[in-house]
């Protein structure tokens, strides 16, 4: 096996990597190669090996290659003040010409997408992506959840009853989840107590939007235990905190070199407000006035509108919005007083959650599915609770909404590894 690039050490080297640029000069050539760990700058001396000339002097960005030589240090490199002397090179893949470019705008690049995934800041991107889901991934195992995989296949349509992607399945229907809440409350009723998943997300909206995909990836997780709603966004704010901690401390530096973004950790707990009092400080303060039939829910334009009111008001990119309209939340979210015990978490003008404590009581539960017209769509769901199930609550994120506002693109093209939308099944 060769070695990384970036743990080649003083001496004699083989390593493999793909060509990034090469300069070539009469007696000697500048050849950039990388790996996904780094870079590296081999070269050549073409009055002692013509050889090692000839087979880079007929290749371009993109083709790969087996180099064997000696690592020495070098003031006059810019590259991390070493290079490669070549002795050998052994081609493993040629090259045609890359169809796209640095002008190649977000839909090109995802035809070939491949070579788009090439650049420095797509696979720093998947490395933090990487490292802020693992460390999602440890709190929750520390704080004693379980991890499950729940069925993407289901029987009837979930939570709503509409968007979803119906698909045949042998000689009846089945279709795409929407989310694997009901399985996650099964879990509940199980008695598992905590647990989370990540897996993907099918939605059959025709959206066009920077935030929305048709399939995405989804991290989610419920526990017991829940006295109120409170609890919840304490599990998430806590949670969100540390992630970020670990992607700061890991690639902070580097996401503000390639990126321009600085990670901020943030303070907890964060700030909340009801759905009504944020309505009423957009209008004082920025001008801006909800129609009377929209004021059960948060408008997009007043979803962007937060991040101004939370960075100016609470110093935070932050906002928990609560106290929305039950007629705009699912009906298995539990009601105090008629009012959902829900959330939307706002980070920088985006939604990246919807949590709630859960209605755990079957006839409470059945009455509310009833009021949506859903009580025959969500008969199996209902069994779950006959039986007793714990108060519980959760909330959902998506991976790559997270990823995007962390990073600050402007597309959530941008931060999935393959882009689904309404007019892109390909790659």
């Amino acid at each position: 096996m060769t070695t990384q690039i970036s743990k080649l050490k003083e001496g004699k080297v083989r390593f493999q990597g793909m060509i990034e640029t090469v300069r070539d000069k009469k007696n000697i050539q500048f050849v950039i190669l990388k790996d996904f760990s780094g870079k590296i700058q081999v070269t050549v001396d073409k009055v002692a090996h013509p050889e090692v000339g000839e087979v880079f002097s007929h290749l371009i960005s993109g083709a790969t290659v087996t180099v064997e030589g000696e690592l020495v240090k070098s003031e006059y490199v810019k590259m991390g003040g070493q290079e490669v002397l070549a002795e050998k090179v052994e081609v493993t893949s040629t090259a045609d010409v890359s169809p796209i470019g640095p002008e190649s705008n977000i839909d090109q690049r995802i035809d070939y997408r491949w070579l788009d995934l090439r650049q420095e800041k797509n696979l720093l991107l998947f490395k933090v992506q990487t490292t802020f889901t693992n460390a999602l991934r440890e709190y929750l195992i520390d704080n004693d959840f379980i991890e499950i995989h729940s069925p993407k296949l289901i029987g009837t349509a979930s939570e709503s009853g509409s968007e979803v992607f119906e698909v045949k399945y042998f000689n009846t229907k089945a279709y795409l989840a929407q989310s694997p809440q009901f399985y996650k409350q099964m879990a509940m009723a199980g008695g598992f107590g905590r647990i989370f998943e990540c897996g993907p997300v099918f939605r059959a909206e025709k959206s066009h939007s920077r935030k929305h995909a048709t399939e995405f990836t989804g991290f989610d997780l419920e526990f017991t235990g829940v006295e109120g709603v409170e609890d919840v966004m304490v599990m998430e704010e806590n949670l969100l905190t540390y992630a970020l901690k670990k992607v700061s401390e890991k690639y902070g530096e580097k996401i503000k070199e390639v990126f321009g973004v600085e990670v901020i950790v943030p303070k907890t707990p964060y700030p909340r407000i009801k759905l009504a009092d944020l309505y009423k400080e957009l209008e004082k303060r920025y001008g801006y006035t909800c129609p009377d039939e929209e004021k059960d829910d948060l408008t997009t334009e007043a979803e962007k509108l937060c991040d101004k009111f939370a960075k100016e008001v609470y110093g935070s990119e932050f906002l928990f919005v609560t106290d929305y309209g039950a007629r705009k939340r699912a009906f298995y979210h539990l009601r105090k007083d008629g009012i959902p015990q829900g959330y939307d978490l706002i980070w920088k003008g985006v939604e990246i959650t919807t949590g709630a404590q859960r209605e755990h009581r079957y006839e409470i539960l059945k009455k509310q599915a009833e009021e949506k017209g859903l009580a025959k769509d969500v008969e199996f769901y209902l069994q779950f609770f006959k039986y007793g199930c714990q108060p519980h609550g959760g909330f959902g994120l998506g991976i790559d909404r997270i990823t995007m506002n962390l990073l600050e693109l402007p597309s959530i093209k941008e931060s999935m590894f393959i882009f689904r939308g309404p007019d892109r099944l390909t790659p």
